[in-house]
């Protein structure tokens, strides 16, 4: 039996996953373990450590992640609306369908070890790098400095209100989306439309007040 067996380290992430959607972000190692016909020290064996396990259900999952909503922002021929729409709407559907390997991977394996938070931080930084370059190459920002500050801007954006929207389910997931999508208008529309988008709304809280 080889560490290195990559049909086996997947069958033993697959008892990973089954475990945690079971039990929730708690999990044991020794529930997996058994999940998987095996002892502790067989399952670190094949990762190196517990940590390592943990690194690699990163690599699976937040990699998943990205891999599905790359696609849906780097789109040809949509707006950027339309685009913003999708890959918000695909982020939330799978994290909120994955709750408990979400909070397992974010909440618990980031806070339980510092190199698996680094990991998944750079994970998500490179997606964030990512859009800033789609933004600059298609001139929607032109700066291309600008266009870094909001990739990284708009996936920090997506996560954090994502985490807060997985604790508040009585929230409609279409005001979340649509929410999020003004956000990334005003911050990519030139700046004279974003000023005439400030007084319209201070001309209308202005109104509500009196």
């Amino acid at each position: 039996m080889s560490g290195r067996d990559p049909d086996r380290r997947r069958a033993l992430l697959d008892a990973a996953d089954r475990v945690i959607m079971r039990d929730g972000p708690e999990a044991s190692m020794a529930a997996i373990a058994a999940e998987a016909g095996i002892t502790k020290p067989i399952l670190y064996r094949h990762f190196g450590d517990k940590h390592g396990l943990y690194q690699a259900l990163a690599d699976r999952h937040v990699r998943t992640v990205i891999a599905q909503v790359r696609p849906e922002f780097t789109r040809a021929g949509a707006g950027l609306r339309d685009r913003a729409r999708a890959a918000i709407g695909v982020y939330l559907d799978l994290v909120s369908a994955n709750l408990n390997l979400y909070r397992f991977l974010f909440h618990r394996a980031g806070a339980e070890d510092s190199r698996v938070r680094s990991h998944m931080t750079s994970l998500v930084r490179g997606l964030g790098e990512e859009l800033g370059g789609v933004l600059a190459v298609e001139r929607v920002v032109p700066d291309p400095v600008r266009a870094q500050v909001l990739g990284h801007a708009f996936v920090g954006m997506a996560q954090t209100t994502g985490d807060w929207w997985l604790d508040h389910p009585e929230v409609d997931r279409v005001q979340v989306v649509e929410g999020l999508v003004d956000v990334v208008a005003a911050a990519v529309a030139p700046r004279t439309e974003r000023g005439r988008l400030t007084r319209r709304g201070a001309r209308a809280s202005h109104g509500a007040a009196r």
